[in-house]
């Protein structure tokens, strides 16, 4: 993993601790967390295409200006 040991990951560990404090470890995992999981979910899902009908209202109408 990029060359990273064990000692590595424990010294980064560490100053991510004294970085942003032993309360905000679990918000900052739970955000990442989510963040992956919508990544995953869009990457999994097809792009959608509305296929909807349009109807003749929502189409604009020339105004007698631009005839």
């Amino acid at each position: 993993m990029f060359g990273l040991g064990m000692p590595e990951l424990i010294v980064i560990m560490v100053i991510v601790l004294i970085i942003f404090g032993a309360g905000k470890l679990p918000e900052i995992g739970g955000a990442i967390g989510k963040g992956i999981k919508s990544f995953k979910k869009s990457m999994k899902e097809p792009d959608e295409i509305d296929v909807t009908p349009k109807n003749e209202k929502d189409e604009k109408k020339p105004t007698k200006q631009e005839q």
